[in-house]
């Protein structure tokens, strides 16, 4: 079979896969609580005589053909707790809650690849098994839920293909590498317990405040100098809260932060690091140190073969002009808990129109994709399932 056939039913089956995503998006859940998405997806999958069924509280897994070889295409469900800014018809009906981050595009895509799929199932020489996931956007994350609960069993894919829309890429391309290609996402906790006093009398008081300004500016050479400048990582604090007037020290401050990194030992070493080295530096002021570090998802690190059999799919659906090389980025993702135990790729799909220079990145509460790279998005599972069984 040509794979041009997968770019003509997709652009069949545009209208359909557009009006999925435009359903979701309208329709957004935070994670695990995706249960209108989820009744959605299986009763579409029904709909094409599709077996499925739960695995989790809101995943859905879906099964297309038999056969001892089974691979597996995953999507996301879960939306952001962001106000939508855009206006348009298909705007987010439940307020606060937002789509930013494009898996509505990313399930109506599975959903079309799955339509196309099951109307070649007596060709396919195989399984595929489609995994609709929960709760991409919040720690633990919903693949380590549903590997928990066996989806990687009954039938057990060899390898596992995913997605991502990418603002960065002009519409329809698709970028992939093998290797790290997502870094460790970690939540960081901290808190300075000082002694409160007057402001105008700080030698009666231990002043957080001072000690966590100091931390902060520490935190940035520590990342520096407890590096290989060779081996990515990054350690940002994004919030301080503290204090609420102007003439009293306050008792407490507590900083956020996360760390990211491609290297698990690294990151083991720098959480018992930053445990001892900031407690001394605290201490100098007199002031008490906690930190609670809330372990996130792995790096993504995508399979040697798959990627190079994903990218040769690609080259070969898409053209040579339409496959790019992907820069990796220190985003999290936990896909990566799929690839720590099947072979697997996850690539991204450009979704910048072609006469702009640049669109609303994601997490942006005017993020808006090209539609027009569902096509390409839904093509390229097909594919790559097709050529997978061959």
């Amino acid at each position: 079979m040509e794979l041009s056939f997968f770019i003509e039913k997709s652009k069949l089956l545009f209208e359909t896969v557009k009006e999925h995503r435009r359903t979701f998006h309208k329709n957004p859940e935070l994670s695990f609580q995706e249960f209108k998405t989820s009744t959605y997806i299986k009763n579409y999958l029904t709909k094409l005589s599709i077996e499925n069924y739960s695995c989790t509280e809101t995943g859905v897994v879906g099964l297309i053909g038999k056969g001892d070889k089974c691979v597996g295409l995953r999507a996301d469900i879960d939306a952001l707790p962001i106000f939508e800014e855009n206006e348009s018809e298909f705007k987010s009906l439940n307020n606060g809650v937002m789509h930013a981050c494009g898996h509505d595009m990313h399930t109506a895509m599975l959903l079309g690849a799955a339509e196309i799929l099951k109307s070649i199932e007596d060709q396919l020489g195989g399984c595929v098994k489609l995994i609709f996931q929960p709760a991409e956007e919040l720690i633990p994350g919903g693949a380590s839920l549903m590997i928990k609960e066996a989806v990687l069993e009954n039938p057990a894919p060899s390898a596992i293909f995913g997605q991502h829309v990418n603002p960065s890429d002009e519409v329809g391309k698709i970028a992939l590498a093998a290797g790290p290609v997502m870094a460790s996402g970690d939540e960081l906790y901290f808190t300075i317990t000082g002694k409160g006093s007057h402001a105008a009398q700080p030698h009666l008081g231990n002043d957080a405040v001072l000690a966590a300004s100091h931390l902060v500016v520490y935190l940035q050479s520590f990342i520096t100098k407890f590096r290989n400048p060779l081996n990515p990582g990054v350690l940002s604090i994004t919030a301080i809260n503290g204090g609420a007037a102007t003439n009293i020290f306050p008792d407490k401050v507590q900083l956020l932060g996360t760390l990211r990194t491609f290297d698990n030992n690294w990151r083991e070493f720098i959480h018992n690091e930053l445990q001892t080295k900031c407690k001394e530096l605290v201490g100098l002021y007199n002031c008490e140190f906690e930190l609670k570090i809330k372990k996130g998802y792995p790096p993504l690190v995508n399979n040697q073969f798959t990627s190079e059999f994903a990218k040769n799919t690609a080259i070969e659906l898409l053209g040579t002009d339409m496959v790019l090389d992907f820069e990796p980025k220190m985003w999290a993702e936990d896909f990566a808990y799929f690839a720590e135990k099947v072979p697997s790729t996850f690539w991204f799909v450009g979704i910048k129109p072609t006469d702009k220079q640049e669109i609303p990145p994601l997490h942006n509460a005017k993020f808006c994709p090209d539609e027009q790279a569902l096509i390409n998005g839904t093509a390229m599972l097909c594919a790559a399932a097709v050529n997978y069984l061959k």
